[in-house]
């Protein structure tokens, strides 16, 4: 091999020195390369990206807070529409309440009446019956006298083997 030197190596020049980018002899142009990209990249930043970046964040934040509004006016609403429902409810419960009582008090005077009507029947039944039993005792009692007087000649027949006279059954009574 002709080109190789003695040590068996190849000569500088034909030997690699590495990565470009080591290299000191390259640095001055990938710096100036380097920054004319950082610049374009930062221009397009500037120019393009950022300005649709931050007005898609303030739509954003624009529809949030829209949202968040609206959320708050729509349970103001709700909350307004439950009390007037409560305020509903009570009203209606207080009228029931009241329909009910004057629906008890009524159906209590409707009983009360009735009890009085039945009680006034009862106590003209009892009056009725009454004077039909005192009538009876008073026909029963004028009967007992007679029959006493048959009963009580009857034994002093059975006793004395005679009959007793009208005077002394008379006598028997008064005495």
């Amino acid at each position: 091999m002709a080109t190789e030197t003695q040590e068996g190596t190849a000569p500088a020049e034909a030997q690699p020195a590495g990565l470009p980018q080591f290299d000191f002899q390259w640095w001055p142009g990938q710096i100036v390369w380097f920054l004319v990209m950082f610049l374009v990249v930062l221009a397009f930043v500037r120019l393009f990206a950022a300005p649709r970046v931050g007005g898609t964040i303030e739509a954003r934040e624009g529809k949030i807070s829209g949202d968040i509004a609206d959320a708050r006016r729509l349970k103001d609403e709700a909350d307004a529409q439950a009390a007037a429902a409560a305020a509903e409810t009570a009203q209606a419960r207080a009228a029931a309440q009241r329909v009910a009582a004057e629906a008890r008090a009524k159906a209590q005077a409707e009983v009360a009446a009735r009890l009085a009507e039945e009680e006034a029947k009862l106590a003209e039944m009892a009056a009725v019956a009454e004077a039909r039993i005192a009538k009876a005792r008073d026909a029963a009692m004028a009967n007992v006298a007679g029959i006493a007087a048959d009963a009580a000649g009857a034994i002093v027949g059975k006793l004395t083997g005679r009959a007793a006279t009208p005077t002394e059954l008379a006598a028997a009574r008064g005495a």
